[in-house]
């Protein structure tokens, strides 16, 4: 049986990674996906764990070579999903998580039309800046031009799936599990009728 797709986005400091870490833990037979980025690594980032590092010159080679399920510009940097890796996964029945933007939910979603898109929402845009100032991983300027994202991104919430307000961290893992686990039902029932 083919894996399922899942696609969970949200504005930066919304809690996804801090989501799907914990989705990762309490789920098998789930893979998340590591994106290609031409950004530099932060200090406590790992090339191939957190993100494939790669040059500008190498990004341009994947997108000639059809070697990106989906990429986007984001905040000056390029983002991909690398096709091959989630394919691969999916048809061998493993269930994969994109940890990805709007931008680029929505090229996947062309491509794979029965990925499920799931959008993690903060509580409110105060509690967002306040996650963004603590984090101390971006300047003030930065902390600006993701406020201003993310309120772009707010607005594409309407065309997901699914929305999980990450106000409180048990009951987001529990809203998340729910939905990954409901599809996997869909999946056997589905699987189950065609035989």
């Amino acid at each position: 049986m083919r894996g399922n797709l899942f696609i969970i986005s949200g504005p930066s400091g919304a809690g996804k990674g801090t989501l799907v870490v914990r989705i990762l833990k309490e789920l098998n037979n789930v893979w998340l996906s590591v994106s290609a980025t031409t950004r530099d690594p932060r200090p406590d980032e790992v090339d191939g764990i957190h993100y494939f590092f790669v040059s500008d010159q190498r990004f341009d080679q994947l997108i000639e070579q059809n070697g990106l399920l989906e990429w986007a510009s984001v905040h000056g940097c390029r983002y991909g999903t690398l096709r091959d890796e989630v394919i691969r996964r999916l048809e061998s029945g493993i269930d994969v998580i994109l940890e990805i933007d709007p931008q680029g939910a929505f090229q996947v979603k062309e491509k794979l039309s029965d990925a499920i898109l799931i959008f993690v929402m903060p509580p409110s845009m105060a509690e967002l800046e306040r996650r963004l100032r603590i984090r101390g991983t971006e300047s003030c300027e930065q902390i600006a031009a993701r406020l201003r994202a993310a309120k772009v991104e707010i607005f594409t919430k309407e065309r997901y799936n699914s929305v999980v307000i990450n106000d409180d961290l048990e009951k987001a893992t529990n809203d998340l599990v729910e939905i990954i686990m409901t599809a996997r039902q869909a999946a056997i029932e589905q699987e189950t009728d065609r035989v």
